[in-house]
């Protein structure tokens, strides 16, 4: 049976520094460059939590640094508010197809009273050129 090369056809990238969450805010990520990829996905992962919900936000712009937009469910795999992490969760993914280069990842936060530690990585995906340096 063949096996798939995962190791040398991906490039994780830091989206989200974890940090504590301890308010209903928006927390935003870093800029992701998904330059020779065809797909990221984003795993949001949860520690130390008391209370709150996280939802991911997933916004694109093909200009580094400005004029990011909210990236529509058509370009999404999987939904935000299927990706949504409440008390009972403590990872999620959501993907899309890299039709814009740049990609930034935001938590909103709700329901929070003492809240949370969370972060996320950016798993860029469908290189164009393998193997992955």
């Amino acid at each position: 049976m063949p096996s798939v090369d995962q190791k040398n056809n991906i490039s994780v990238e830091n989206a989200l520094n974890i940090q504590a969450i301890t308010t209903n805010t928006t927390t935003v990520g870093v800029e992701v460059d998904t330059k020779g990829f065809e797909s990221v996905t984003f795993e949001i992962i949860t520690g130390a939590r008391t209370d709150g919900t996280v939802t991911p936000v997933v916004q694109a712009t093909d200009t580094s640094g400005s004029d990011y937009y909210d990236v529509t469910n058509d370009f999404l795999i999987g939904t935000e508010d299927e990706a949504a992490l409440s008390a009972a969760q403590s990872r999620s993914i959501i993907g899309a197809v890299a039709s814009y280069q740049f990609y930034k990842l935001s938590l909103v936060s709700t329901a929070v009273t003492s809240g949370l530690t969370a972060g996320a990585s950016a798993i860029l995906g469908s290189p164009r050129s393998a193997p992955v340096a």
